[in-house]
């Protein structure tokens, strides 16, 4: 079967214009930007990148990568570099609120949405394209990603420019079009991604172009990709800062980043992550939400008519051999997955679009495992629903009409995203659960989360420090506290460490250093005072759960400074 270029009619069709992806990139500010402000820096992984980037910025060098005094080599430097540009576009310098790290996401989900619609839109049609694009910005993850200052959406970004020019390239030749330039910006893609988070999507990007090697016997389209002058392009992207970290730090970089880093997770489960196979599987429901039904039913359906259709063939070999691999991988984390969603949100917008694909039976098997989804997405949907308006009586022990809108969008998500009620287009219900889903993590993350003052410890240790510190250049000592979150919020000089450690950084500056102890080493502390108990002033207490551990804490601030 022959394809005009992307799209499988030869006859002239309408594509998406301009105005539409203005209104897409309008619809993503409102499904991302609530919330960035308001939530304060969680942990553990966002605050250690945004310390880290608040460091380069406070010391000029852009090479080396720190928290604190400690190297932190674990990725490579491109997320860092694009925090450090907003910063410093900011006008706020190293003392930019968190909101100025998160644009980054924001800004590349947004892309990575407008970027699916024209892929969409060039495979299966501008209808298509639409509902592609409204489901990556629905989903839960995007939803959770693109409000957080980590790799991910920006990888997300940099994985559907590598994915789309592949596709341009498998799809062009199939078709006998031309492919432009998408070699070139297949490979610099490549580059970009190993900048962002080393080899995630180059791995994906292999596995995808040996599943079509495998799968479809014309084979004489590899020769597109250029593979010899393509690496040196990706080499020309990725390699200047690999040399100049390699010069900076020795073997330190390749040692934490592949020795450390990334065979410790393809070897065992790192941090506490690790999970059987099936992990993936049996957490669909949860991280594709509220579109999980929809979106499986158009797999479902693809993997009955890929061989008659390369544009479900090329869908299936980007989602498939990658989520086997990462779920062969011991160390899981949900975010991992994120890059291949694309892929299935495509097959949902053409099994919505395409009349072929509602005349497609399912097996038995696969009938099975669409009812087990639905079951899936039913309880996902009461569990979000009760979080929102459970979670302010939990903490705070009052109602929250916010929590109780937010649970009512929930289930409006979840009708729609489940495909009810059927008098409605495609494209509308898509768009609706969409924004329905948009609206409730907006209403979590900008007014139900954030007056939870008893999960965010930080920021009230933080505040606390701030009025309560007798100097102006007084530092924090943090004893049995450790969250990075509260090194970004309370200034780099502060010390993470124990009640010994407290009691010697006191003893060192008497006049303006302050500790902030918790009961867990509340007696080593006060048993390394010289003087004792006696010598301290109690300064205030704090009382709040560890949200990162599941713990309940209760903390102390203590100077040797006497009022």
């Amino acid at each position: 079967m022959r394809h005009a270029g992307f799209n499988v009619s030869e006859t002239p069709r309408k594509a998406l214009t301009p105005l539409n992806y203005l209104l897409l990139a309008v619809f993503c500010l409102f499904a991302f930007a609530p919330g960035i402000a308001s939530l304060p820096p969680t942990d553990r992984d966002e605050s250690r990148f945004v310390q880290a980037t608040k460091q380069m910025v406070e010391s000029g060098d852009y090479v080396d990568i720190r928290f604190q005094d400690e190297p932190r080599y674990k990725k490579p430097a491109g997320i860092y570099w694009l925090q450090s540009t907003a910063v410093l576009a900011s006008g706020q310098g190293s003392n930019a609120p968190i909101w100025v790290y998160r644009l980054v996401s924001v800004l590349a989900g947004t892309f990575s949405v407008l970027a699916l619609a024209f892929i969409g839109d060039r495979m299966f049609g501008r209808t298509a394209g639409l509902i592609a694009a409204f489901g990556l910005a629905g989903v839960l993850m995007l939803g959770v990603e693109a409000r957080i200052a980590k790799t991910d959406a920006t990888l997300l970004a940099t994985a559907l420019l590598a994915q789309g020019a592949l596709a341009t390239i498998y799809l062009g030749h199939r078709a006998g079009r031309p492919q432009g330039n998408a070699n070139w910006l297949f490979w610099a893609a490549q580059g970009l991604a190993i900048l962002i988070k080393g080899p995630v999507v180059p791995f994906m990007s292999v596995l995808t172009v040996a599943a079509l090697a495998l799968l479809d016997r014309d084979r004489s389209w590899l020769r597109r990709l250029r593979p010899f002058t393509g690496i040196l392009l990706t080499l020309l992207v990725a390699a200047p800062w690999l040399i100049l970290i390699t010069l900076k730090t020795g073997a330190a970089f390749w040692q934490e980043s592949v020795g450390k880093d990334l065979l410790s997770k393809v070897g065992s489960g790192q941090e506490s992550h690790g999970f059987p196979p099936g992990y993936y599987f049996l957490t669909y429901s949860v991280f594709m939400w509220p579109f999980a039904l929809v979106a499986l039913d158009g797999g479902l359906k693809a993997l009955n008519r890929f061989r008659d259709d390369p544009r479900l063939l090329f869908c299936l070999a980007w989602y498939l051999p990658y989520w086997v691999a990462i779920e062969l991988i011991p160390t899981k984390l949900p975010h991992y997955v994120l890059p291949a969603y694309p892929a299935l949100l495509l097959l949902m917008a053409w099994s919505l679009t395409d009349a072929s694909a509602s005349t497609t039976a399912l097996s038995r098997w696969q009938v099975w495992l669409r009812r087990a989804c639905a079951f899936g997405v039913i309880g996902v949907s009461a569990g979000l629903a009760a979080i929102a308006t459970g979670i302010t009586p939990y903490f705070l022990g009052k109602y929250s009409w916010w929590g109780q809108f937010a649970g009512l969008l929930v289930f409006a998500a979840a009708l729609l995203g489940a495909g009810m009620p059927k008098d409605m287009s495609p494209l509308q219900r898509t768009g609706l659960a969409a924004a329905a889903a948009a609206a409730a993590f907006g209403v979590l993350t900008w007014k139900v989360l954030p007056p939870l003052r008893p999960l965010w410890l930080s920021p009230q240790i933080a505040e606390g420090f701030e009025s309560l510190k007798p100097c102006p250049t007084s530092r924090l000592v943090s004893a049995g506290y450790g969250e990075p979150s509260l090194v970004f919020l309370a200034g780099t000089r502060t010390l993470l460490t124990n009640g010994e450690g407290a009691a010697q950084a006191l003893a060192e500056d008497p006049a303006c250093a302050v500790a902030i102890v918790a009961d867990s080493e509340s007696d080593r502390f006060t048993a390394s005072v010289p003087g004792g108990k006696a010598a301290l002033t109690e300064l205030g207490r704090i009382q709040g759960m560890n949200y990162s551990k599941g713990e309940p804490r209760v903390l102390t601030f203590y100077t040797l400074a006497k009022p």
